[in-house]
């Protein structure tokens, strides 16, 4: 059984995921599971992944769906859910290691930095970080880790069309606190660059805002893909 699965969602990310496999090659070389799940993309997302993923499966759209289906074909003990725009510490592995072996908590995030031009990008990341910290939860840009244990007692992410990050935190938090590591991820500043950075923000707290009051995770996930 290997330390640590690193498990990735992808819907037509062919332009993405070699490189992002790539730069995971040297943790797979020290036994680390890599998992692509895809959601069906239309374009060469799982061909690219063939030779540089241990398992490659495809399942229905969805991000929470395709993340569970991962957990269950992985070996490991320890679960990390990475974006295919996302590039982890190189020692990512040995990081999560020390960190869950210090008994302080079974499940955590990176900090998250942004690469682009944009010149809002590191307030952004800034941001994100201290909103992570002040409240416990993470989103899928951090790179959320967990042991197998804790995820399976919280019956993984939840079937919902969106914010299924927010979702698994809430659940998580009732184990343990987040580990909160320095160590930084660097994620895709696309999104913010493409619609707009303060667009984008207004819109991911409307967004989390209508979902902590009750909103229908459906509903938003249209507004949220009609906007992108």
């Amino acid at each position: 059984m290997t330390a640590l699965a690193i498990i990735i969602p992808t819907l037509n990310e062919a332009e993405n995921i070699t490189t992002c496999l790539q730069h995971l090659a040297p943790l797979r070389a020290r036994g680390v599971e890599v998992i692509v799940v895809d959601g069906g993309s239309r374009d060469e997302t799982p061909l690219c992944a063939q030779s540089l993923a241990d398992v490659i499966i495809t399942v229905p759209s969805g991000r929470a769906l395709q993340m569970n289906a991962g957990a269950t074909q992985a070996t490991a003990q320890t679960l990390l859910f990475l974006h295919a725009d996302t590039r982890l510490p190189d020692n990512a592995d040995r990081l999560i290691d020390t960190a869950l072996k210090s008994g302080i908590g079974v499940w955590g995030r990176f900090d998250v930095g942004i690469s682009g031009s944009h010149a809002m990008l590191p307030l952004i990341a800034w941001f994100m970080n201290l909103r992570s910290r002040a409240t416990g939860v993470a989103t899928g840009d951090q790179g959320i880790f967990v042991s197998r244990d804790a995820f399976n007692r919280v019956g993984g992410f939840a079937a919902i069309a969106l914010m299924e990050d927010v979702a698994i935190c809430k659940s998580l938090k009732k184990l343990s606190p987040p580990l909160c590591l320095r160590d930084r991820i660097i994620t895709s500043g696309r999104r913010w660059e493409k619609n707009g950075a303060l667009k984008t923000i207004f819109l991911m707290w409307r967004l989390r805002l209508a979902y902590f009051l009750g909103a229908d995770p459906e509903r938003l996930a249209e507004q949220y893909n009609g906007r992108r």
